[in-house]
């Protein structure tokens, strides 16, 4: 159904006085917030911040599977989220996915009812105003990057270590997403300087053997760690078990150390960012932070490594907290 003609009359109207609607707050001591929107596969997660990154209101609501249902109950948390902290506010949804360049349609989408669809543009419409939108790795790297880990780190990269293996970019702030939206995609790049046979055939998820991904996921580390010892343990079990010095774990755990220096070693070889961040469930796994920094100087083209390793500050809450950044402060 076509909106009223009227619409697209507002939301021009709003961006033009954006500026001094901000003013107006800053003088008379009004709050602006910014609300963001996690789009996950069980859950949509909406949550308004303020210009400190303080949550002033958090909200959840199961996600359906329709298309529509699913615009209509982003606009729902949207009004929910705005009633709690009082009028209008920005609006930055993280999604799964990306806005195709090309064709202005969603593409990679894991959630199915997104895929070919204007998103941005239809949730605009419902809104009734402009909504920014950004994958999940790259709103978990612009979070750390806005007031988490890498707060005030020129160069930011963030690498989620999950299910899957993505990353983001950030410079000075702001996210780069690229020519093709796909900014930050290390996970399916070759796993660099492979050391046999078995580091150039893993099958990976996008179809293609030999992907970082497949070695550097969750479900990798688990793997690798069968494959070695015939013992089925979630990454969760390896990463206690070398801990605790059991010889089998620990050896699992230095491959897989040595894997992720390797594969972090061309992200500082390409971009040289000042930090690292890590997410995800294998981000959990303290020995990293020691362990990959004593390792990647064999294949970092320099006579010292400065990037710092860190794990990430605001964890299951980056996305949410990235898609209200989408909003910068200076904005």
């Amino acid at each position: 159904m076509d909106l009223p003609a009227f619409v697209p009359f507002l939301i021009n109207a709003a961006s033009i006085f954006a500026p001094q609607v901000k003013h107006f707050c800053r003088v008379f001591r009004v709050v602006f917030m910014r609300i963001g929107l996690d789009l996950g596969g069980t859950k949509i997660e909406a949550a308004a911040l303020d210009d400190a990154g303080q949550l002033r209101a958090r909200r959840r609501v199961p996600t359906p599977k329709d298309y529509d249902e699913l615009l209509a109950a982003i606009a729902g948390l949207v009004a929910a989220v705005e009633a709690d902290v009082g009028g209008g506010r920005s609006v930055g949804l993280c999604t799964p996915g990306a806005r195709s360049p090309k064709t202005g349609l969603w593409k990679n989408a894991h959630h199915t009812a997104l895929q070919g669809r204007r998103v941005d543009v239809d949730l605009a419409r419902l809104l009734g105003r402009e909504v920014r939108l950004a994958n999940d790795a790259h709103c978990f790297a612009l979070s750390e990057a806005a007031d988490g880990a890498a707060t005030g780190a020129p160069v930011v990269f963030g690498a989620i270590l999950g299910t899957g293996v993505g990353g983001g970019l950030c410079v000075d702030g702001k996210l780069i997403e690229g020519a093709n939206a796909i900014g930050g995609e290390w996970g399916h790049n070759p796993l660099p300087w492979p050391t046999g046979e078995a580091e150039q055939r893993a099958l990976c998820g996008c179809g293609r053997q030999g992907c970082i991904e497949a070695y550097l996921s969750g479900g990798a580390l688990s793997r690798d760690h069968r494959d070695v010892t015939g013992e089925e343990l979630a990454s969760e079990k390896i990463a206690e078990r070398a801990a605790a010095g059991e010889p089998k774990a620990s050896a699992t755990l230095e491959r897989y150390c040595e894997r992720l220096a390797r594969a972090l070693a061309t992200v500082i070889n390409l971009i040289d960012p000042h930090v690292i961040v890590l997410g995800g469930g294998v981000s959990a796994v303290g020995t990293l932070y020691e362990r990959v920094p004593q390792l990647w100087g064999k294949w970092v083209l320099s006579d010292s490594v400065d990037t710092r390793l860190v794990k990430n500050q605001h964890g299951d809450s980056s996305g949410v907290r990235g898609a209200a950044w989408l909003w910068p402060k200076q904005e």
